[in-house]
């Protein structure tokens, strides 16, 4: 498949590096330091499953120069996916679909909105990465995982095409029966987990160790949980628990990028994450009073990473 990653960042690159090293053809759309690295030097991945580098590497920062591919992985940071789903025009034949990897539950809307639905499935994954520095990615202990789906949930010759490609490059792939609730199980997960860390400035080890920090992420939890399900989503009635036992099992360093940033001073995914479970659940009169403070007890910080509030 031809295959271009938007955002070729410690998600989208770690991705793109894996299906490129097993063959299929890989275009990533990447920016600055980064970008520059990989042209001259290649991308190299750290990881537990092994260690690899590839070069050449198909890289740019122009789509145009990209052209057309089949697919289209969307892996910029959620608050992003509205400033530059109107690029990826050039990227796009008549076939091409988009898959969003994005963490939060409104990607697929926000692509849907300038590309049309049938461009579009629902996407999301797994994995703990960063960017230590320029053309480097490190993994950490979480094993990578996607999932992806037609909105409708209909089967597709195309998302079978796309899983099989990630499965040739040994990361495990889904087709879930139904995306929607794959997505809202990922943001039970993801939500609570991503503002506790940032408030507290504390990685899962301790968050799920302490006692009046577990019952913090249980409830949070059971707020996304009840905002989900007032939504319609069918979310089943054991996804809570299912969703503490994945935090269990993270390694204790673990930490969410959200709060890596918030800690970093940079823009973060905080309104479409803790912020999207308070407005979400307002649309749906549902109350979620502990990421309300969490949300805006991090207000202030990602306002003035934005350069929108000065102290």
């Amino acid at each position: 498949m031809r295959i271009a990653v938007f955002g070729a960042g410690a998600v989208g690159g770690y991705f793109g590096a894996r299906l490129a090293r097993a063959g299929e053809d890989v275009v990533l759309i990447a920016r600055g330091a980064h970008l520059e690295a990989i042209r001259q030097r290649g991308l190299s991945v750290e990881s537990p499953l092994g260690d690899f580098h590839i070069y050449p590497v198909q890289a740019t920062d122009n789509p145009e120069e990209a052209g057309p591919a089949d697919v289209v992985l969307v892996g910029v940071k959620a608050w992003q996916v509205p400033e530059v789903a109107p690029k990826m025009g050039p990227l796009l034949g008549p076939e091409t679909f988009l898959v969003p990897l994005e963490n939060g539950v409104e990607a697929p809307d926000q692509l849907a909105a300038v590309w049309g639905r049938e461009r579009v499935l629902g996407g999301l994954c797994r994995i703990i990465s960063t960017v230590p520095e320029p053309g480097r990615i490190r993994h950490g202990g979480m094993e990578p995982y996607v999932a992806f789906g037609e909105l409708d949930n209909r089967p597709s010759e195309r998302a079978e095409r796309l899983r099989a490609a990630f499965e040739r490059a040994g990361v495990r792939a889904e087709v879930p029966a139904n995306i929607q609730v794959a997505l809202w199980e990922k943001f039970l997960f993801i939500a609570p987990f991503a503002a506790l860390g940032a408030v507290t400035r504390a990685p899962v080890g301790v968050l799920r160790s302490v006692s009046p920090l577990r019952r913090m992420l249980e409830e949070a939890i059971a707020e996304a949980f009840a905002v989900g399900r007032a939504r319609g989503v069918p979310l089943p009635d054991d996804a809570p628990a299912r969703t503490m036992v994945l935090i269990d099992g993270m390694p204790p360093e673990g930490t969410t990028s959200m709060q890596r940033d918030i800690a970093a001073g940079k823009p973060s995914e905080l309104d479409y994450l803790a912020g999207a479970v308070v407005r979400l659940g307002e649309a749906v009169g549902v109350e979620t009073p502990l990421h309300r403070f969490m949300y805006y007890a991090l207000w202030p910080q990602e306002r003035r990473a934005r350069g929108e509030l000065r102290f």
